[in-house]
């Protein structure tokens, strides 16, 4: 048998390795794409881009602010009982008598706009922090609903009064002649300028209660909130 052999002359050309020549072409333009992408950092969420995440939960409530006016009509019951008693004790241990109350009646009608001030005022607040509790957002719009919803209910008791006066002279027909202060009682003007008076510190307050008393219902969730997080 014959066997062949290479002419040992013959020079054998060396090819280069293809495979690496392509991983290097590779890695090379994998180098110069990563050059190019710029890395821009994560924003931190503004307080606008947070609110906006939940606008289903903010608002007035006309549920939360109805039974916080519920509420507040049963403190000011509670509150003029309680008011009602502290002054029959002290009349009792004073011996403040009816002919008192009759000889100084300016004193009895700014001890009694005090109380009523007071009174509903504390009424209020706990109204609005029930109406702030319940809704958990936006305490201080709670607060107004529950004297918004007393301001509607006062124009539609007096329009319904207004309407029963001049039909059947209701107000005519009004005598409290066994009241122990009566106008014939107190000075006109006096009379006037005090009911002003308690009229507007009884509106101004209650508002300002009432607004009050739903921030501090919204600031227990918040305590939560933040001790959750």
């Amino acid at each position: 048998m014959v066997q062949p052999y290479e002419d040992p002359g013959t020079v054998t050309e060396l090819r280069p390795d293809t495979s690496t020549q392509r991983y290097e072409e590779a890695r090379a333009a994998a180098h110069r794409a990563m050059s190019t992408v710029r890395i821009v950092p994560d924003q931190p969420e503004t307080e606008s881009e947070v609110e906006t995440e939940r606008p289903s939960y903010l608002g007035f409530k006309a549920g939360a602010a109805f039974f916080g006016w519920l509420i507040a009509l049963s403190m000011t019951v509670f509150l003029s009982l309680v008011v009602a008693g502290i002054g029959g004790l002290a009349g009792y241990f004073l011996d403040y008598t009816l002919l008192d109350a009759r000889q100084r009646p300016t004193e009895v009608g700014l001890a009694g706009a005090v109380g009523v001030i007071v009174v509903l005022s504390l009424a209020y607040f706990c109204g609005g922090y029930v109406a702030g509790r319940l809704a958990r957002f936006d305490g201080k719009r709670q607060g107004f609903g529950v004297w918004l919803i007393t301001v509607l209910v006062v124009v539609l008791i007096a329009g319904i009064g207004a309407a029963l006066n001049v039909w059947y002279g209701t107000v005519s027909q009004f005598d409290r002649s066994d009241l122990p202060l009566r106008l014939g009682t107190l000075d006109s003007d006096l009379l006037v300028y005090g009911a002003a008076a308690t009229a507007g510190a009884v509106v101004l307050l209650t508002l300002f209660f009432a607004i009050v008393g739903g921030r501090a219902g919204r600031r227990f969730h918040d305590k939560i909130d933040a001790e959750l997080d």
